[in-house]
């Protein structure tokens, strides 16, 4: 799908109806990312603001190259994907065959979240550059979509995020 502009209204709309059906998190360390959203435009570095509420934060940078944007969603996952990546039933490859399926140039690898289970992918959006980071842990799901204009900084805005959350995703 090629999105060129893509205004925040439309982003948030593509966000939220990626979720899981919502319930509570069991196993992340907090139910409530408002806890985190000062941590995270730390991360980010300056100029970062963030719209925060229990289950969702937006970052975004008006005054950055692009106007890069992040959101950070909590919700469940309750498919058997984190038991099949657990289990090696499927792989960060296979993974990344489904990502090219939908968009040939996109790239998927492994994030290190231990205890938790994850992949990071990347791929063009139209004139901006898309990254998004999930993490499973325990049915809990934690997704982080970045857009920037260029792939290196939609994926290190993604992963300065998934960095700054690892006392969430617990030990």
């Amino acid at each position: 799908m090629r999105l060129s502009g893509l205004p925040l209204a439309a982003f948030s709309a593509i966000a939220l109806a990626s979720l899981a059906a919502p319930a509570q998190a069991e196993g992340f360390t907090t139910r409530d990312l408002t806890s985190v959203s000062s941590g995270l435009t730390s991360a980010l570095g300056s100029g970062f603001i963030a719209r925060s509420e229990a289950k969702r934060v937006t970052l975004m940078c008006q005054d950055c190259k692009g106007n890069p944007m992040i959101d950070v969603l909590i919700g469940r996952q309750s498919d058997g994907t984190e038991q099949r990546i657990r289990s090696g039933q499927t792989s960060i490859a296979h993974m990344e065959k489904l990502c090219q399926d939908k968009s040939p140039t996109c790239k998927l690898t492994k994030l290190e979240v231990a205890p938790a289970v994850g992949w990071i992918s990347a791929w063009p959006m139209g004139d901006m550059s898309a990254s998004t980071a999930i993490i499973l842990r325990d049915g809990d799901m934690l997704t982080v979509r970045s857009l920037a204009a260029d792939p290196a900084t939609a994926r290190s805005n993604a992963q300065k995020v998934v960095t700054a959350l690892g006392p969430l995703i617990g030990k």
